[in-house]
């Protein structure tokens, strides 16, 4: 049941690992600090902040939004934080409120990994305060609990890092708004009032219950670490039912234009899906929303499942042990008896909690198959008819298509990987067969071309869905070996350059994009970006690195470490295509470059893994039919539309 607290009230906290969900009506920041004993936040090494926003157990958003979601692990912050206090502030200087006074009053909920609330907060009350400390995770006597405060502060961000004993308040304020300022331009729309009565927090919509007068099985850990969604009979939200493609959880606001309404259901049967039944102002970003939607409702379901498993595998377990600790019951035809029994019990479970999988994996494959054909091309498969009526666009999307997940209780069931756009972190196409778990049947030299053609069908996408002139891509292939991969760039005249080949080519086209950085930082910082060289292409930039180290020195290497960093807060992004065997020389030094980038691979592998019930997801690239010459047709289009508009 959920604590609805006051201020002042505090609440015990049944787990370590938890999510901070905050809602408000406009964009606000939301960070976190760390405290000791005496609530003293003692650097700004202790400060989660969009600027910085991971600290060891703590990760925040890095931008501005009207919702937000805050992952938080206790056991993981130092031993020397006491205090965990989640911040709110208004952004100064983009033309949004100034006070909290003139907004609705923000939300805050404390959940668990499968989204069920233990603690929620309304922070009333708040006037002229611009920045406002709305909770206080803190230990006491080794257990944690959650406190609301609701002490706001008329003087922003820095007052209140300032009450919190920080020296550098003043400084760390300033930089935290610069971060926000310059990331404004990518934060998601505030959704327009709630009507009365919706929820705010996404319920669990899959899930089963268990057979009559079954114990309930308890949360299980994954071999993540992260809490797993209940057994069969679990009694956890949601559970009982079918997936409800209705999705009432998954509306967090109300779009201005209703999605298509779903077909009447038939009596004793759930509702037939509809593309776009999810929350959104514009059809892209309803079915982006219904394809996360989705994404959430496989992994709930399939926990649910091995949630269910585990609890039968420990329960005949138990059984079979009290049959073989008794020596009377050891032998014979009662112990057979016994034995058999658990077993039936056991196999009774399993094919009870399969039934709950396979019904819901049956609705979430009716729907993917009419949400798949709808989805437009930054979303869709490279064999979608969408493509055939391919236009540039006029706009930059909300989310580019990587590829495809699935899950090994549902490997013909397949979710579409979308991340947003613009790119938050440059991506490492990983062409070494060590780390690669489907690899065996392909040799090193195909991997390396399968990889290639992976950085090429990523880069034609998103050459494909940024309007004309407003994405340019450049090629480092120091020896050449990517040109039969390269060819339909090259052909098709979008790369304005040839690829870098040759040390010196690299070094040339690495100060080059180097420059574009430093110069872009300093007119954002100093304001006076109508100051740059007329020259300077300040489209966003994407560089495909191949066959990384070869033709690197060191100093090259350093510049690459730079623009992974630097690079994506002025639109200088990376692409790797790289075995991380043949950089080992580096040692360390390369570390933060691998960890800066997302990990993909050129064939199937199961490396990703979500943080919300801590799955391995099975990833599989977005490639190009073979034979197909969709990608030469569409990149032919996006020059056209480059010389009508005359770049």
């Amino acid at each position: 049941m959920t604590a609805e607290l006051v201020r002042g009230q505090n609440h015990a906290l049944p787990q370590t690992r938890l999510e901070i969900r905050v809602s408000a009506g406009h964009p606000i920041v939301a960070g976190v600090t760390l405290g000791d004993e005496q609530g003293t936040v003692r650097g700004t090494e202790w400060v989660a902040h969009p600027a910085t926003p991971q600290l060891p157990g703590i990760d925040v958003p890095k931008q501005a939004a009207a919702d937000h979601r805050l992952a938080v692990d206790l056991g993981a912050v130092p031993e020397a934080a006491h205090r965990v206090n989640v911040l709110l502030a208004l952004p100064t200087g983009v033309g949004g409120p100034t006070r909290f006074g003139v907004m609705p009053a923000p939300f805050v909920a404390v959940t668990g990994l499968d989204g069920t609330e233990v603690a929620s907060y309304t922070i009333t009350d708040l006037d002229s305060e611009s920045a406002v400390v709305a909770l206080e995770l803190y230990r006491r006597q080794g257990a944690w609990k959650v406190r609301a405060v609701g002490q706001g502060y008329a003087g922003g961000l820095a007052a209140m890092l300032q009450d919190q004993g920080l020296p550098e308040a003043v400084e760390l304020a300033a930089r935290i708004n610069d971060a926000v300022a310059q990331g404004m331009a990518r934060s998601v729309a505030q959704p327009p009032p709630r009507p009365e009565g919706e929820g705010r927090v996404r319920t669990a919509t899959a899930g089963g219950s268990g057979p009559a007068g079954e114990p309930a099985a308890a949360p299980q850990q994954t071999p993540a670490g992260t809490a797993a969604g209940g057994a069969p009979g679990s009694g956890g939200p949601g559970s009982g039912g079918p997936v409800n493609y209705q999705h009432p959880g998954r509306r967090t606001s109300a779009p201005p234009t209703p999605p298509p309404a779903a077909p009447p259901a038939q009596p004793g049967r759930p509702a037939q899906p509809v593309a776009g039944d999810a929350s959104g102002w514009t059809m892209d970003e309803r079915l982006y929303n219904q394809v996360w939607g989705m994404f959430e409702d496989l992994a709930r379901t399939t926990a649910a499942y091995r949630s269910a498993v585990d609890f039968a595998d420990s329960r005949m377990e138990k059984e079979l042990d009290g049959v073989l600790s008794d020596p009377r019951t050891r032998f014979g035809p009662a112990a057979d008896s016994a034995r058999a029994e658990a077993r039936t019990k056991h196999t009774a479970l399993v094919e009870q909690a399969r039934a709950v999988l396979d019904r819901d994996l049956a609705q979430l494959a009716a729907e993917a198959e009419v949400v798949e054909p709808a989805l437009p091309p930054a979303f869709a498969r490279w064999d979608s008819p969408v493509w055939q009526g391919y236009q540039v666009p006029m706009e930059i999307p909300m989310a580019l298509r990587l590829g495809e997940l699935h899950l090994p209780e549902s490997r013909d069931l397949r979710i579409p990987m979308l991340v947003r756009l613009p790119l938050e972190r440059g991506l490492w196409i990983d062409s070494g067969r060590d780390a690669l778990s489907d690899a065996a049947m392909v040799d090193s030299g195909e991997l390396r071309r399968l990889a290639a053609d992976t950085a090429v069908a990523h880069a034609a996408r998103l050459l494909a869905v940024y309007p004309a002139g407003e994405f340019t891509v450049h090629v480092i292939d120091p020896a050449g070996s990517a040109a039969g991969s390269l060819a339909p760039l090259l052909r098709s005249g979008v790369l304005r350059e040839p690829p870098a080949s040759g040390a010196q080519g690299v070094s040339a086209m690495l100060a080059g994009l180097t420059r574009r950085v430093d110069l872009v930082q300093m007119a954002v910082r100093s304001g006076a970006t109508d100051a740059l060289p007329p020259d300077l292409d300040v489209a966003e930039q994407l560089l495909i690195v191949n066959d990384f180290p070869h033709g690197f020195d060191d100093r090259a290497v350093t510049q690459l470490r730079y623009l992974a960093d630097e690079g994506p807060s002025v639109g200088v992004h990376l692409m790797m295509v790289a075995d991380r065997q043949d950089a080992q020389a580096y040692g360390p030094v390369l570390g933060p470059l691998w960890r800066s980038l997302l990990r993909v691979t050129p064939v199937p592998d199961d490396h990703l893994a979500d943080p919300w019930v801590g799955h391995a997801w099975t990833y599989e690239p977005s490639l190009v039919p073979a034979g197909s010459q969709v990608v030469e047709q569409v990149l032919a289009q996006v020059m056209r539309a480059r010389q009508a508009y005359g770049q």
